[in-house]
């Protein structure tokens, strides 16, 4: 019996190829194994083999999602694989978004079994949960002791087209597909045993798990404008001309700081968008359509704030993590409190 074939995608940084400098790496096909690869063989034992890895950097990727699909599709189509597996990409944004943009058209243009492993807060889980199975892992690569084993496993079931278990048992993250199936209660027995437990403090599973989210309590209204002190956040990427830091355009690994004392307004010649998910042509042409400098320094000149703050913060909200979201703001609300800024204006696209 001939083994499974596989085709195995990464990003530049677990290819060994190098981190941020080396993210313009173009698609390029090896045979055989590469880095994580390692670990899936040895959970595969004589049942699959990867066949060849297919690796390209994120920036590139995602700066040229046509032509590096197009170019990774044919490659993948060459190998003639049972299935394709792409990471695990743990929490690296554009990463996640790769593997889930690359099994998704794998999947629709190829008909075959596709399968990734991603961190809950990592963007790609709910841009693509629906349409392909993601394996849950830790945040980081030091979880790949756990990922392998959970991937593997469940790729050797999807290329053998065995009965897929729920997430839960399988190990993948929620999809938000619902099948009907036969249980040995019903359902109106089941509801009452589990509010039973729920009163005595017993601990229950709910067959139907609501979504959560955040409930922020909004702060009371300014009273005095013209003393308030207000300050510019920004997740549409207006930096300073060239993007000194590096900013991603999409899943942002990191926020700036930028001056803006004296400036009476921003300009196309000294700022520009970083943000990779909406047409810039507007933004660069005028910056201020995106963080109002110029509408502030005029509310500040007749006095109807106090004063506008030297510093605005940037960052790009494109398929940026929720948890790197919450951990800028969280590190940059302590400098704005302690620079004794009143209020903050968070502009988006």
């Amino acid at each position: 019996m001939s083994k499974i074939r596989v085709v195995h995608y990464l990003n530049q940084f677990f290819a060994g190829i190098g981190g941020e400098e080396k993210a313009d790496h173009k698609p390029e096909l090896r045979i055989g194994i590469v880095g994580p690869g390692m670990a899936l063989k040895k959970e595969f034992g004589e049942e699959a083999e990867i066949v060849s890895t297919i690796i390209c950097g994120d920036s590139y990727f995602n700066e040229n999602l046509k032509e590096a699909s197009a170019q990774i599709l044919k490659m993948i189509r060459e190998q003639k694989p049972d299935i394709f597996m792409a990471g695990p990409a743990f929490n690296a944004g554009r990463y996640g978004a790769a593997c889930g943009t690359i099994c998704k058209m794998v999947k629709e243009e190829l008909g075959i079994p596709v399968l990734s492993a991603m961190y809950e807060e990592n963007p790609g889980v709910d841009m693509f949960r629906k349409d392909l199975f993601i394996i849950k892992t830790a945040d980081s690569a030091a979880g790949m002791r756990t990922a392998a084993p959970a991937m593997a496993k469940l790729a050797l079931k999807l290329a053998k087209k065995e009965e897929i278990g729920p997430p839960e048992a399988e190990g993948y993250h929620v999809r938000g597909i619902r099948k009907n199936v036969f249980r040995d209660k019903l359902g109106s027995k089941r509801a009452v045993e589990m509010l039973v437990k729920k009163l005595k403090g017993d601990e229950f599973v709910t067959e139907y798990p609501m979504p959560q989210f955040d409930n922020v309590t909004p702060s009371p209204a300014v009273k005095d404008m013209s003393r308030a002190k207000l300050a510019l956040v920004t997740s549409g990427g207006i930096v300073p001309k060239g993007n000194p830091d590096r900013i991603e355009s999409s899943s942002a690994s990191k926020y700036g700081k930028y001056d803006i004392s004296g400036l009476a307004a921003l300009t196309s010649e000294t700022s520009e968008t970083a943000h990779g998910g909406y047409d810039p042509v507007y933004a660069n042409k005028d910056p201020n359509r995106v963080l109002p400098v110029d509408a502030l320094r005029d509310m500040e000149k007749s006095g109807r704030i106090g004063s506008l703050h030297n510093y605005y913060y940037s960052t790009v909200g494109n398929g940026t993590s929720v948890a790197n979201s919450r951990a800028y703001a969280l590190e940059f609300a302590h400098e704005l409190k302690n620079d004794g800024v009143t209020a903050v204006i968070l502009t988006s696209t």
